[in-house]
């Protein structure tokens, strides 16, 4: 192997400076007391648009490095602006929440640095390692932020499970790439899809792709491998809960892209009847689910399970117009997630969670504008025209029929009218229900309150001009 310079390293650019400054600003911190701590904060979100400046304008081109380990395309750089813009969101949303609680500290904005890199490693990755590496970084500082609040019972206990369960979910993930391994004599993806091609009955190598398989469906959250989610979305800080619960779907999208099109491609008429199988026991298990809840972030955390089964159903649509759907929901699912958990937190005060569904109760006659925020964002969620989320159900429906998948796409077409019930629940709550109890004042920032606001009307906005971000998805994978 030959020692690369600094020419053959520029499509990493936007990866160094990412991870340069996370290094920078964790320094920084060193020297900040509580008061000062929002320059971190602050420093942090102005990293993440320079990244994506970088990559917009094509700063360090596309290619290959490291022989072939990293990959700098087209539907890499559009997957890295899409999370490093969705992660800002969630930057921006949790700093008035930490500094009510007294819970700042500056390494949660770098682990979330840290993360991002893991992320956009894993969307780039052209070689197990690389996979296996970005999903650690990822993995190691997830578990770190869900235990953030130390003196909170609940949130450790859920950075417990998740950094188990988690763990399962990387081994399973290990196990089935050193089967590919030993079946293929490759680490690389575009190596082991042409062995693929040629040893298709491989049972080492099937078996290998299954496990990956289970493993990428562990990290999605997609039943039945979905327990550890609605007990990390309910113990976790609500910010940490909207990053972990948006942007790496992202990542993981990425991760299931180049693991099984790009290194079990010509395996795909069997992974893709595994990931029709997973859709629809997601759909059915997470929409049943959410259909009993009481918590308002437990219920996100189900209805994440039932959005990942339409995730899956892009995927096992096959080919370049399935990924493109499926990419085209995880954006639109990443910028949902963000809005529902943002609720949350612009509705959450000192010492107050907005957790539950009865909070909700009465909210139009306190605040007709957030609750008409709020009846956008669960619109969205439920698949209502002409949201956002309309089409991205639309266009992984259409995918599964035109991958002769019609069946997928007739569960998936019974189960959007069933989830469409729970979401039209917290609407009723805050329209037609009266407020019971104490009633607590949303949370006053009023920058918070803007953010939120462009987020929920932008679901409504991007709703009537959907096309470009299709556009761009196609443009990915050349669809």
């Amino acid at each position: 192997m030959t020692i690369p310079t600094a020419a053959d390293l520029m499509p990493l650019l936007p990866e160094l400076v990412l991870v340069g400054a996370a290094f920078a600003w964790l320094m920084l911190d060193l020297f900040l007391d509580a008061r000062q701590r929002v320059i971190t904060h602050v420093l942090a979100v102005a990293t993440l648009v320079v990244v994506i400046a970088m990559i917009a304008s094509g700063v360090g081109g596309q290619g290959t490095v490291l022989n072939g380990m990293f990959v700098r395309d087209t539907a890499a750089d559009v997957m890295k602006v899409a999370i490093c813009g969705i992660s800002a969101f969630a930057l921006v949303y949790g700093w008035p929440y930490f500094r009510q609680r007294n819970l700042y500290q500056g390494e949660i904005a770098v682990l979330m640095l840290f993360a991002i890199a893991g992320m956009m490693l894993l969307v780039s990755a052209g070689n197990l390692l690389m996979v296996y590496l970005g999903l650690e970084m990822l993995a190691l500082c997830s578990y770190a932020l869900v235990a953030v609040d130390r003196d909170s019972p609940i949130a450790s206990e859920a950075a417990i499970k998740y950094f188990v369960l988690g763990s399962l979910a990387s081994g399973l993930i290990l196990y089935g790439m050193s089967l590919i391994y030993g079946a293929t004599g490759s680490l690389d993806l575009a190596t082991i899809g042409a062995a693929a091609g040629a040893t298709t009955s491989s049972t080492l190598l099937i078996t290998g792709v299954v496990f990956t398989v289970a493993g990428i469906a562990f990290k999605f959250g997609a039943a039945p491998f979905h327990m550890w989610l609605p007990d990390v979305y309910h113990g976790a800080p609500t910010p940490i809960t909207l990053f972990i619960g948006s942007a790496p779907k992202l990542a993981y999208f990425g991760m299931a892209f180049r693991l099984l099109e790009t290194g079990a491609g010509p395996l795909d008429d069997r992974w893709r009847l595994l990931l029709a199988a997973l859709a629809v026991a997601s759909l059915v298990i997470g929409n049943l689910s959410a259909l009993v809840q009481s918590n308002f972030k437990r219920l996100l955390a189900y209805s994440t399970v039932s959005h990942v089964g339409f995730l899956l159903m892009g995927l096992a649509g096959g080919g370049a117009q399935g990924m493109a759907a499926a990419l085209f929901y995880a954006i639109s699912y990443a910028v949902m997630s963000a809005a529902a958990f943002g609720a949350i937190v612009v509705l959450a005060g000192r010492g107050f969670e907005a957790d539950n569904i009865d909070d909700y109760k009465g909210l139009n006659s306190r605040n007709p504008w957030l609750a008409g925020l709020i009846l956008c964002v669960m619109a969205s969620l439920a698949g209502v025209p002409p949201f956002l989320g309309f089409w991205a159900k639309l266009a992984v429906l259409r995918a599964a029929f035109e991958g002769g998948l019609w069946w997928l796409a007739i569960v998936g077409l019974v189960f959007a009218v069933v989830g469409a019930f729970y979401y039209l629940r917290i609407v009723k709550a805050m329209y037609f229900e009266e407020a019971q109890g104490e009633q607590h004042a949303p949370n006053q920032d009023r920058p918070l309150h803007v953010l939120f606001g462009v987020n929920a009307l932008a679901l409504l906005a991007l709703g009537f001009a959907w096309n470009p971000i299709m556009a761009w998805c196609k443009y990915a994978f050349g669809a």
